[in-house]
Parts: structure tokens; C-alpha cells; sequence
């Protein structure tokens, strides 16, 4: 079954066959969950996200009607979608509970720090559009230009710009965000 591709084994897996899913599972699932982990930054939430990606896509087999999709390319524009609107509820009930939430004590300065820079990096993406962050996250897990293109629906030969834009708008956002915190910008 690891000759098949993953069109063949969606099909496959819409006639009821569970080892066409499980083989599209394991081949799928560790980038799945790290787009997801970058994303939200937390285990547990990513492993669910991935479940729930993976729940859509044994849906989708039943539903398609086009047998040339591009199986991987719609699984992680899912998992991506999953990513954004979890982190879009978890921005609503921070919004809401703010004020019943009594602050953090102190930790050590290391930890905090680091628990710091990646809330800021979040935030910077958080600022971008969809593309621009889902590109970058992308290339930091070593997609080629060729998935990152199938994945956002553009054309190969444009992720290279795409990505430089996405990168100075990240850098710029960072140092906004920085700022806002009351933290000196970094240049990188």
C-alpha cells in the first residue's frame, strides 16, 4: 500500500478501507500536528486539531467528487484553518476573562522571558495576513516551494517573493509588537 498516492488511498478509504486512512495518517500526521503546534503552541490543543483534521478529511473522501485533488495540500489548508480559528477563540474568551483572571507570580526570569518572546512571535504573526503567516510557518518546517505553493494556492514561482514580503512584514510586526510591550525592538 506505501506505492499508493494519496489520491488512490482517499479513494480507497471513501469505500470503507481503514488501512487506506491509517497509511494517510501516518504519513500525514507529524506535519499536520507541527503546522498546528506552531500555530497554537500548545500539545495537547495541537494533537486535537490534528484529530479534528483528520476527522474532516475521512469526511471529505466520502463528499469529493473530484479524484485529481491534491490530498496533502487540502489536509494542511485545514489543519492551518483549525490553527487560526482556535487561536481566534482563544483570543475572544482572553478578551472576556481578562478582568476574572488574577495575573501570574513571577517565574524565573529565563522562563518568563521565553514564554515572552513567543507570545510576541505569535502576536507578530497574529498581525499578518493568513498567507504570509501560513508561508512562513511553512518554510520554518522545511516545506518545499512546490508544497508551500499547493498548499496556498499560488504559484510556485511566486513563493520566493511571497515569502521575502512575509518575512519583512513579520520583522516589522515583530518590532511593533516589541514595542507595544514596552520591550526594545530586536532587529533581526
Amino acid at each position: 500500500m506505501a506505492a499508493l498516492n494519496d489520491t488512490a488511498l482517499l479513494s480507497s478509504t471513501a469505500r470503507g478501507d481503514t488501512a487506506a486512512f491509517e497509511t494517510l495518517f501516518q504519513r500525514h500526521y507529524d506535519r499536520v500536528y507541527g503546522i498546528l503546534f506552531r500555530l497554537v503552541g500548545e500539545r495537547g490543543e495541537a494533537e486535537d486539531l490534528a484529530q479534528e483534521a483528520f476527522l474532516r478529511l475521512h469526511a471529505h473522501a466520502r463528499r469529493r467528487r473530484n479524484s485529481d485533488d491534491n490530498v496533502s495540500a487540502w489536509l494542511y489548508r485545514v489543519a492551518t484553518n483549525l490553527g487560526y480559528n482556535a487561536l481566534r477563540d482563544r483570543r475572544r474568551r482572553w478578551q472576556r476573562d481578562v478582568h476574572l483572571v488574577p495575573s501570574e507570580s513571577d517565574d524565573a526570569e529565563a522562563e518568563a522571558a521565553q514564554r515572552e518572546e513567543r507570545r510576541a512571535v505569535r502576536a507578530a504573526l497574529a498581525r499578518l495576513n493568513e498567507r504570509q503567516a501560513q508561508l512562513l510557518i511553512l518554510r520554518q518546517m522545511e516545506f518545499s516551494y512546490a508544497e508551500c505553493a499547493a498548499i496556498v494556492g499560488v504559484a510556485p514561482a511566486s513563493v520566493g517573493a511571497l515569502l521575502a514580503r512575509a518575512a519583512r512584514a513579520f520583522r516589522e510586526a515583530y518590532e511593533q509588537q516589541t514595542a507595544a510591550d514596552g520591550r526594545p525592538g530586536e532587529k533581526r
